[in-house]
């Protein structure tokens, strides 16, 4: 448990200061620079007040079962959604409350688990059958990277098609025109969707109103870092290939690296790259990537916070939309500084 003493030497100020700032002492004499640092700083090190710990407490908050749409062994090779499910138990922990796992198998969870506990956060994408099951069983559900049709329920995500258009949109105006892009069917229990993931269909959106989208440099498979060097592989095999690359995620950019380099080109003066959620390996390749960073730690926290509202009484549900960040690295061209 990170302790006052540890946030106050970290900012340079008093344990003291440190407590009346997080303890929201509006007669305290400190500047709103030094205020804000201490209150980052706190939540940086996932601090959480007396008042806060009391208020999960207080409002029967001490059991939240983890409904994971991946099994853990394709969590395990996802950085994304580990560190969605560390910001989930990092906020708990720092709240003292209990967390359970549960991870995908090809039966539904026991009802008696999700019914023992003060509430559920579902991580990522549940087919209806799976919704309609936590909608009897749980008391309260939070969606975490997805948000159901229904409005019934509370949920927290980042917008991807928005994040693909503002992407696209930077690229275009760098100067690439001939941009493909290599990501995979939205599929359930290795089942596959009738459409595209989201960014894919963005993308075909997006090419298609700029008059840029050419089909043989959209392709789709699984979102293995395998998928991506395929793929790659067969986009660069076009007889006009493309300038730039957009893969949907950044496991599939290291494949899609692995590829061109293979072919003996060059990034970015050959090929340019970018990719989606800024995992830690994006900012080693060589070159460095360029990613849209995708806030999958807040996205865990925020879902730990809608079902303390809930808990409150919280009755009309609420859907939030965190913003994502383009990272500009070495695989593109740069903007212009604004």
């Amino acid at each position: 448990m990170v302790t006052l003493k540890e946030i106050a030497q970290a900012v340079g100020v008093s344990t003291a200061t440190v407590s009346r700032v997080l303890n929201f002492d509006q007669t305290l004499s400190v500047t709103a620079k030094k205020r804000q640092a201490i209150i980052e700083t706190a939540e940086a090190m996932n601090y959480a007040t007396p008042r806060a710990r009391n208020r999960a407490n207080g409002q029967g908050l001490n059991k939240v079962a983890l409904v994971h749409f991946l099994r853990p062994d394709q969590e395990l090779v996802d950085p994304y959604y580990v560190g969605l499910r560390l910001g989930i138990e990092s906020r708990c922990q720092a709240l003292k409350i209990e967390t359970v796992k549960v991870y995908h198998t090809d039966l539904l969870p026991e009802a008696t688990l999700l019914q023992s506990a003060s509430g559920v956060i579902a991580i990522g994408r549940h087919d209806d059958a799976e919704i309609a099951f936590l909608r009897r069983h749980a008391k309260h559900v939070v969606f975490a990277d997805f948000a159901p049709v229904s409005d019934e329920f509370d949920s927290v995500e980042s917008d991807l098609m928005l994040a693909t258009r503002k992407l696209l949109q930077a690229l275009t105006q760098m100067g690439y025109r001939r941009i493909a892009f290599a990501g995979w069917v939205d599929n359930h229990n290795g089942v596959p969707r009738s459409l595209p993931e989201k960014r894919c269909r963005a993308y075909m959106d997006w090419m298609t109103q700029a008059g840029l989208f050419d089909e043989r440099l959209c392709l789709t498979e699984a979102n293995t870092e395998e998928s991506g060097y395929r793929l790659t592989r067969q986009i660069l095999s076009e007889t006009k290939p493309p300038d730039a690359l957009i893969t949907c995620n950044d496991n599939m950019a290291v494949g899609a690296y692995r590829a061109i380099h293979q072919m003996g080109l060059r990034i970015p003066e050959d090929l340019a790259v970018a990719s989606f959620n800024d995992i830690s390996v994006a900012q080693f390749l060589n070159p460095p990537l360029t990613t849209v960073r995708l806030p999958s730690e807040q996205i865990g926290e925020t879902a730990v916070e809608l079902l303390l509202e809930r808990m409150a009484g919280r009755e009309l549900a609420k859907r939030i939309t965190l913003a994502s960040q383009i990272i500009w690295r070495g695989s593109t061209r740069h903007p212009e500084p604004v």
